[in-house]
């Protein structure tokens, strides 16, 4: 057993705390990650390591005395490159158990079995991973690029080259949400944003649970808009024709009241200082995911070439589409080699 731990920039006593845990003892090692982001992190880390089986274990997380031995079990028992299981969110304020509640409801993050639970099998993801090295080192590493939903990413190449992702609800890792409403803001907008790229990169992705959040906010901004010209209209004294377009309104006000009653009925169980908050939670998690999404850039796209899809689950996009991913195929296999090259070699 060794411990890792892949240090970017820091103001506070992080630094000094880490060497000072490596200098008492020996099975932990520090290395520097002056670019501060989490992929390159990894990659250090994961290049760093002598042993064959790597858990990510991440900040905001707390894990039980069983989870590596269990994680270990699950990998033999079931041939998976990665094992991951439930990021079992708590909070310690009221706020932060509301924003618990909405990061383990499906009305908050749809039907993910990370989040929400569920049967163990095969996942297109799992939260933070224990992995097989080798499937890490063959799928070219993470992606340094990819500043949010790195994992997801990985996961993906793997299942490209045929391997297995398991979830499994044996494995329960405590995570803090964050504590402010700000923060949380700041966390659901780019992870909109980034999600963006990975659609992008792969349309095939695209699911109901990805593209409802951007559906909602856009229907909202533009009811919101639509109203306020009404209203302005209605003041102004506007032909009756401009005064309908108050009935815009209609579109955020049914969002308020339909994330209001899913507090009502389905948190009736939560406290009442924390069910107060979950309309502002989801409001904040649905509205800030969804215009991350819509906003996000062309230029967060990296220039890379996008690995093939997983074997048996070909994108359903026409004819066309099929025959455009199956000239690249031999190329992006190429580019898939070159990276696992690229990555042992660093």
């Amino acid at each position: 057993l060794e411990l890792v731990l892949a240090l970017g920039p820091s103001a506070d006593r992080t630094e000094r705390i880490a060497r000072d845990l490596a200098a008492a003892e020996p099975r932990v090692t520090v290395v520097a990650n002056p670019s501060g982001k989490i992929p390159a992190a990894l990659n250090l880390a994961v290049r760093t390591a002598r042993h064959q089986v790597i858990a990510r274990i991440d900040g905001h997380a707390l894990f039980p005395p069983t989870y590596l031995k269990t994680a270990v079990e699950v990998l033999a028992r079931t041939g998976a490159a990665d094992v991951g299981g439930v990021m079992a969110a708590e909070g310690v304020t009221a706020f932060q158990q509301a924003v618990a509640w909405g990061m383990t409801s499906k009305a908050g993050v749809g039907s993910a079995g990370w989040h929400t639970g569920g049967q163990a099998g095969p996942a297109d993801s799992v939260y933070l991973g224990v992995y097989r090295r080798d499937a890490i080192e063959q799928a070219g590493g993470y992606d340094e690029g990819m500043l949010r939903a790195e994992d997801w990413e990985l996961n993906y190449r793997i299942r490209a080259r045929g391997g297995l992702i398991w979830f499994t609800p044996e494995l329960r890792v405590t995570y803090r949400p964050r504590g402010s409403v700000c923060a949380l803001a700041a966390q659901y907008f780019h992870y909109g944003r980034w999600r963006r790229v990975v659609v992008r990169d792969h349309p095939e992705t695209a699911s109901f649970r990805y593209l409802a959040p951007p559906a909602a906010a856009a229907l909202a901004a533009a009811g919101l808009a639509t109203g306020l010209a009404g209203l302005a209209g209605i003041a102004a004294g506007a032909p009756a024709p401009a005064r309908w377009l108050a009935a815009g309104l209609v579109a955020p006000a049914g969002y308020l009241a339909g994330i209001t009653a899913v507090a009502a009925v389905l948190a009736r169980d939560v406290p009442a200082r924390v069910r107060a908050r979950i309309p502002l939670v989801l409001g904040v998690m649905h509205m800030c995911w969804g215009t991350g999404f819509l906003t996000s850039p062309a230029a967060l796209a990296r220039g890379d070439s996008a690995p093939p899809g997983p074997p048996g689950r070909p994108p359903r996009r026409g004819m066309a589409r099929g025959r455009r991913l199956h000239a690249h195929s031999r190329q992006n296999d190429q580019a898939a080699a070159e990276r696992a090259a690229v990555f042992r070699g660093q």
